[in-house]
């Protein structure tokens, strides 16, 4: 009995070191969590995710104590949201919080991340306002999600929030959140003046090289330049983030030269712009004319490798097609351009519109769209112009046509609709150009003044000035185009009294300052009626030096009226001051000629044929 006692005990003992044997091999040292760890984390960050994903599964989640570590889990849902695998990221979510590790901040930071670049804003807050512990990256990645979710508003307040809870933001975070405050249009100086002062007040802050180019951003935005310029001043470290602002903003504010003198103060104070720096630069250098200075950073670009960027191509294309011999220039880089979006279509068609180039405009609408490219509106507004500097009806039906297609005239941009109204009138399809606007949701002062504008070129003065009395008394304020446009109208018409009236009523309220362009008009309305001595009078009161154009049109109206002596006068002066244009000369003939003084014809064409002066013939053309 003893012995069978003693085998017994030696059975026992000895199935108990086996199971203590098998224990001990199902649970792996800490050392060996480390390396497998390390492992899975290195494939993550090197982007292997297939690989760490296939590891995970038969390296991780088959050993029970490993998928529920704290310290995988959060490469793990790095990992789902890598691989977009919403659904993993739900699961793990759940065993994170059947295992309590979701009490640990650093792993619900992840899902707060991970929902963010999820676009679930609503499941981050809740695993935000479910945390018992918060730390300062919890209040930055909760105010972070906000922000690149459009969710402007939250995100201020929560930032407010955070500052009050006795966390630090960091300085990414304070960046982001004064773009916030542009975009939610507070635009009163207080807010961004409050985070301004936060910034230099608490020695926590950081006075971080991003958050000033932000606030010099901001100020630029704001309007207050002077004050921009001191917070780049006073900054210990400038980097080419913060030069870049500065030029960017001293560019839109108009202060060209000023963006010149930062560009090139930049380089002599050893930062190496960037691409982005180099198209905030190109805009100036076009303004003030400095072809050569643009080809030099279009030298240093292609030195560089920036000049692959389309971006950047896109902006070299305006550069060079704001100068009359760039366009050569410009086409060139378009076709080497290997990546063609709808930016660079944009500008290449613009700028061929502008140049009068409008068949190959019209061109590279075509490939743009059988490239499956989609215009936007900027495309579509080169187009239309593109149309009305042809004149052609049957490309701008066809290009109106497509927007409805398009779905894009249920929405229709004003500046849109306002293209589409001058494209109709200036083909002669005045009840469509009256369609397009009336079906406009929203209309300006200029989709007003382009209406009255065509119907004032085809004769129709009176309906002109029916719809400038409507848009008067729907409350819509004119501007200098809107009164040039009626007088105009009141000039193609001979509405002499109506035209003088609403000439002398603007000059009396003294809210529109007219230039010599209304003047000229208002001249020839006299003048064409016989009202010479009106016109003199106008002449005499003008508070600028009357041009050219004003002298021409009094010059026919006396000649028209009989009074041949002021006209000859006239037309002489004009010859002195301009002795280099032929059609001074052909009205000083016709002058002659009227008065019967053929000699002095005879004289005209003469001093014509000895400076090589040739009258330039009209032409028209007919769309067949």
């Amino acid at each position: 009995m003893n012995e069978n006692i003693m085998t017994k005990r030696k059975m026992c003992s000895s199935g108990r070191i086996t199971q203590i044997r098998r224990f001990i091999s199902t649970v792996a040292p800490a050392e060996s969590l480390l390396i497998i760890h390390a492992k899975f984390k290195d494939m993550v960050s090197k982007g292997q995710y297939t690989q760490a994903l296939t590891f995970y599964k038969y390296q991780l989640h088959s050993t029970t104590p490993l998928h529920h570590n704290a310290f995988i889990l959060p490469t793990l849902v790095k990992l789902c949201s890598s691989l977009h695998f919403r659904n993993l990221a739900l699961q793990i979510h759940s065993n994170s919080i059947k295992s309590g590790l979701d009490y640990d901040p650093v792993v619900s930071n992840s899902f707060i991340s991970l929902y963010s670049k999820f676009s679930d804003y609503e499941l981050a807050l809740k695993v935000f306002d479910t945390m018992p512990l918060r730390d300062t990256i919890s209040w930055n990645s909760i105010v972070n999600c906000c922000i690149q979710n459009g969710y402007f508003s939250k995100a201020f307040e929560l930032f407010k929030e955070t500052y009050t809870c006795g966390f630090v933001p960091k300085a990414e975070l304070i960046a982001g959140v004064i773009s916030v405050i542009e975009r939610l249009g507070f635009m009163n100086r207080g807010l961004g003046r409050v985070i301004h002062g936060l910034v230099i007040v608490d020695e926590r802050i950081e006075e971080d090289v991003f958050v000033l180019s932000s606030l010099i951003d901001w100020y630029f935005k704001c309007g207050e330049s002077s004050m921009a310029l001191k917070v780049f001043d006073q900054m210990e470290v400038k980097n080419e983030v913060s030069w870049t602002a500065v030029i960017a903003g001293c560019s839109a504010n108009l202060e060209y030269g000023m963006a010149i003198d930062y560009f090139l103060a930049m380089q002599i104070d050893g930062v190496r712009p960037n691409r982005v720096t180099m198209i905030t630069t190109l805009p100036a250098i076009a303004e003030l004319g400095y072809f050569k200075h643009g080809k030099e950073i279009h030298g240093y670009a292609f030195r560089h490798g920036f000049d692959s960027d389309h971006h950047f191509s896109s902006s070299l294309i305006h550069f060079y097609c704001s100068f009359g011999d760039g366009l050569k220039s410009a086409k060139l880089i378009f076709l080497r351009s290997k990546v063609k979006d709808v930016v660079i279509y944009s500008s290449i068609i613009r700028i061929c519109s502008r140049s009068g180039d409008t068949i190959e405009a019209l061109k590279l609408f075509n490939q743009m769209r059988a490239e499956g490219i989609k215009p936007n509106f900027i495309t579509l507004l080169a187009v239309i112009n593109a149309c009305t500097n042809l004149v052609s009806l049957e490309h701008g039906t066809g290009t109106h046509g497509y927007i409805v297609k398009c779905g894009i005239d249920d929405d229709m941009d004003i500046s849109i609709g306002n293209a589409l109204i001058s494209m109709y009138s200036k083909c002669g399809c005045l009840a469509a150009s009256h369609q397009i606007f009336k079906e406009m949701h929203t209309r300006d002062s200029i989709s007003w003044s382009t209406l009255i504008a065509g119907y004032g070129l085809h004769g129709y003065g009176e309906e002109a000035l029916c719809l400038y009395h409507e848009m008067r008394a729907r409350g819509v304020e004119g501007d200098a185009i809107t009164i040039l446009a009626v007088l105009s109208a009141c000039n193609h018409s001979g509405l002499v009294s109506e035209g003088q009236e609403i000439f002398n009523n603007i000059r009396k309220e003294g809210k529109i300052r007219l230039n010599v362009e209304h003047y000229a008009c208002q001249i020839d309305l006299l003048g064409k009626s016989g009202k010479i001595n009106d016109a003199f009078d106008i002449l005499r009161t003008m508070p600028m030096k009357p041009s050219t154009k004003i002298w021409s049109s009094l010059v026919s109206a006396c000649k028209i009226h009989g009074h041949l002596e002021i006209a000859e006068i006239l037309v002489q002066n004009i010859i002195k001051s301009e002795p280099g244009n032929a059609a001074n000369y052909t009205l000083l003939g016709m002058i002659y000629a009227e008065s019967g003084n053929w000699c002095g014809v005879e004289e005209v064409r003469r001093l014509m044929r000895a400076q090589g002066l040739n009258k330039c013939n009209g032409f028209s053309r007919i769309s067949a």
